[in-house]
């Protein structure tokens, strides 16, 4: 069970390790400037605040007659192609709690990150959720232990805080459980870079999917694409020139994968889906809705994980124990006419 239980420093504790009274204390705080406290206190105070780590209203946060009905998120992905989903599932679900949502980018950069973390904490969010673009292992600073914490597409690496992370095994095994259910048997997959977690995990289901319909794993019909659209044309060229025999689908690792493996397919005369069907991953609507045809593909559900995160944030800021500390949240096919 995840927990946040770390004593949070007070005002009291600084006065303390100052020598000084509380009321000193919230004077320099508050840059009272006609408290007549000398140079000498302000600076032995404020060394005393960054020693302790001490936050304003920090102590406050645990005082249910006090809650600020505030939650953070920070996040990437703020101008990435699936912020608003995310935002939206929090958004709603925050509401719907009687929560307000802070939102700011934290961009991959650990000071950043930092930063976004205090100033939230400042403002005396009572749970924050970190979001990611790619789903992955990450790293949060010392601050992110000090209120309730959830993962959204990602997790921690050392295993400490809740999560909440597509399904990619499920998501694997229903792209190809897709083309199997056409009639396929032959079926190429140009998979992401080898060993992140949707690599992995969509690669474990396309293979269990292949079991269950008594096929055997061919490892050269799998091949890499880098999650670009440049390496889903030089994969799906690789796969549709072997010389026994192209397979008749592809299970692109994503969206952009499956733009490329389209301009190799029509390079060679073939026809979607006639000769050839293509299936993606990730649901990118700016690339699966409008390519011809459509695209066919698995949603990844952040608008579900938004929403998934909050609530657990809020049994959380609720003192509430979690039933598990991962939950995974299902992939949804999305058809069109690729398949």
């Amino acid at each position: 069970m995840a927990t946040n239980k770390a004593r949070r420093v007070t005002m009291s504790d600084v006065a303390r390790h100052a020598g000084v009274s509380r009321t000193t204390v919230s004077f320099v705080l508050n840059e009272r400037a006609d408290a007549g406290i000398p140079e000498e206190t302000r600076v032995r105070i404020r060394a005393s605040i960054e020693a302790l780590g001490y936050r304003p209203n920090a102590g406050a946060r645990a005082l249910a007659a006090k809650r600020s009905e505030w939650y953070g998120l920070i996040t990437e992905i703020v101008t990435a192609p699936f912020a608003v989903d995310v935002i939206k599932g929090a958004q709603d679900r925050a509401w719907a709690e009687g929560k307000f949502l802070l939102i700011t980018a934290g961009d991959r950069d650990p000071a950043m990150e930092a930063a976004a973390f205090d100033k939230l904490l400042e403002q005396r969010a009572e749970g924050l959720l970190y979001a990611t673009t790619w789903h992955r292992a990450v790293t949060l600073p010392p601050a992110a232990r000090e209120v309730p914490v959830v993962l959204v597409n990602c997790f921690d690496a050392d295993g400490a805080l809740p999560s909440v992370v597509p399904d990619e095994v499920a998501g694997g095994h229903t792209a190809t459980r897709r083309l199997l259910d056409a009639g396929h048997r032959r079926i190429g997959f140009i998979n992401l870079d080898t060993g992140i977690p949707a690599a992995v995990g969509r690669r474990q289901g396309y293979e269990q999917a292949l079991r269950e319909a008594g096929i055997g794993i061919d490892d050269s019909l799998v091949v890499p694409g880098h999650a670009t659209a440049d390496g889903g044309y030089a994969a799906a060229c690789v796969l549709l020139d072997r010389e026994d025999g192209r397979p008749t689908a592809l299970f692109c690792g994503n969206d952009r994968t499956a733009m490329g493996a389209y301009d190799a397919i029509k390079e060679r005369g073939l026809r979607i889906p006639d000769d050839i069907a293509v299936i993606g991953f990730d649901n990118q609507e700016l690339i699966a809705a409008y390519l011809r045809p459509g695209l066919t593909t698995v949603a990844l559900p952040f608008e579900a994980m938004g929403a998934e995160g909050v609530e657990m944030l809020g049994a959380l800021t609720a003192g509430q124990p979690l039933t598990t500390t991962q939950v995974t949240v299902d992939c949804p096919l999305i058809e069109r006419s690729s398949v």
